[in-house]
């Protein structure tokens, strides 16, 4: 049996779009991306969703609340899981919030630093390294995410060339996501069910 983690924020999490900014909803189980993987691999596989909402590359938010730094907790999660045979790592979308003023290559350089601490814990050497879907100023987190789009120019490029070099398989969520009109950050259901069907094809290549 293989063992999937799927560490990520808010988006595998499966927070709806926010109808009020801070105030938030989760899809139904059926909607979530992770759960449609793991429906469409069947029981031969174990897909473990580590969606947290707010969750940043390597930044406390103080304005999010605790527990927000996700390479400071990889460890503990990595090894609550263990053994594991694969590991989907989507993470930068909130660290272009303009209270963290870092740039796109910064964001990709931070997540780099948790494929080398996933490697060097020993636990999992299988990463699926994939881009967020590319942020929108719009509705009601667009002054969350102010400057966002303009911060976010040339992640795609950074993160490819780090998934390269640190051999792992690489998949751009923007290719397949477009971000709620409603937010301009989180996955309509219908959009979070395709993007899991897309997933199940990438993840069963892996294998």
């Amino acid at each position: 049996m293989a063992v999937i983690l799927c560490y990520g924020d808010s988006n595998t999490h499966g927070t709806l779009p926010m109808r009020v900014a801070g105030q938030s909803e989760r899809a139904a189980r059926a909607d979530r991306w992770t759960e449609v993987l793991a429906a469409d691999l069947g029981p031969d596989h174990t897909v473990i969703a580590e969606g947290l909402p707010g969750r940043t590359t390597v930044h406390e938010d103080h304005v999010e609340g605790g527990a927000r730094n996700g390479l400071a907790v990889l460890p503990a999660v990595l090894h609550s899981h263990k053994p594991l045979d694969l590991m989907i790592l989507m993470l930068g979308t909130n660290d272009l919030k303009p209270r963290f003023a870092v740039s796109a290559h910064e964001i990709a350089r931070s997540v780099e630093r948790h494929i080398v601490l996933a490697r060097a814990e020993g636990v999992v050497d299988r990463i699926l390294l994939i881009t967020p879907a590319p942020v929108r100023e719009t509705g009601t987190l667009a002054d969350v995410f102010a400057g966002a789009e303009a911060r976010q120019i040339g992640l795609d490029g950074f993160l490819e060339e780090i998934a390269a070099r640190h051999g792992c398989a690489f998949l751009r969520a923007g290719d397949h996501v477009v971000v709620s009109d409603k937010d301009g950050v989180h996955w309509e259901p219908e959009v979070q069910r395709g993007f899991g069907a897309v997933m199940a094809q990438v993840v069963r290549g892996l294998f």
